[in-house]
């Protein structure tokens, strides 16, 4: 049994169990993989996506060409310019709002090949390959940290003992610097999100022994998934994750592997909401949108 690996057959849900998950009472595993529950036909996202992007010009072109054709292509992808500007002559800076089936990656390519279509009757190359993205949000990151980290004191339990476990299942690293720049073949990005996840109809939960069992594939799929998770709250009746992301997971496939993973602990029953919120945040806030340097 310690050498069994189970992974979810969906891309959007996949995780890479680890033996010692397996080895609780949670889940009675035969010879299949467990089948997930939250999809993304199924489930629904409240959100807030919003990315400054720079782009580079190989040929400037004057944006008054080009602009309200980018934008009204880019809202067939669902990608909406809230704000642009000309930084001197080289590069561009964007802001956009996005949805959940959107990662950095496919934001990247959209926007860079829409502009390429909308100014090719004026030159064959108009960018450089190279750009910068980066998720923000109504907050900024050391606000949305700290939230996330207060929770237990925000939802106070009735008892000493209830409240105990709550902060003991409490998860901090400083050893992850969400503010830091990664990097891709022609790029730098930051990508941070926070996600929450509810009980359905609110139910409360307060058995220690699941609950922990609950903070053990949070740290496991974030171990597996290359995730970044710099704090988590579990609380009795939802829970909080920041985290930084990889480049090419879209908000909703990262909701939706959470959301499985959680509910293999309680034998895949639904113990969840068929709705989650996710949210961009970085070390700026929507104060971008009127012009603040990205």
């Amino acid at each position: 049994m310690s050498d069994l690996r189970y992974t979810f057959t969906e891309d959007s849900a996949c995780l890479l169990f680890p033996p010692i998950i397996l080895q609780t009472r949670a889940f009675k595993v035969a010879n299949s993989a467990p089948k997930p529950i939250y999809l993304l036909e199924n489930t629904k996202f409240a959100f807030q996506l919003r990315w400054g992007i720079t782009v580079f010009w190989a040929t400037p072109i004057d944006e008054s060409l080009w602009i309200d054709k980018l934008r009204s292509t880019l809202e067939a992808d669902n990608i909406r310019i809230l704000s642009w500007r000309r930084l001197a002559s080289e590069a561009t800076q964007f802001v956009v709002s996005t949805t959940p089936t959107s990662s950095p990656s496919f934001i990247i390519h959209r926007l860079k090949g829409r502009l390429h279509y909308a100014t090719k009757s004026y030159t064959s190359k108009a960018l450089r390959s190279h750009y910068a993205i980066r998720s923000f949000g109504t907050q900024e990151r050391e606000i949305v940290e700290n939230y996330i980290q207060g929770q237990t004191n925000h939802h106070r339990m009735a008892t000493t003992k209830a409240q105990s476990i709550f902060e003991a299942l409490r998860y901090q690293d400083d050893s992850i610097d969400l503010a830091r720049e990664r990097t891709t073949s022609h790029g730098t990005y930051w990508y941070n999100l926070h996600v929450v996840l509810v009980h359905a109809e609110r139910w409360c939960d307060v058995k220690q022994s699941r609950l922990e069992r609950v903070q053990q594939v949070l740290l496991q799929s974030g171990k597996n998934k290359s995730w970044e998770i710099s704090r988590f709250s579990i609380l009795a009746d939802h829970l909080h994750v920041a985290l930084g992301c990889g480049f090419d997971e879209s908000p909703d496939s990262i909701a939706l592997s959470m959301m499985n993973n959680v509910a293999w602990v309680y034998e895949m029953k639904p113990i969840l909401q068929f709705s989650s919120f996710v949210g961009t945040f970085g070390e700026y806030d929507h104060r971008v949108i009127q012009g603040a340097t990205l």
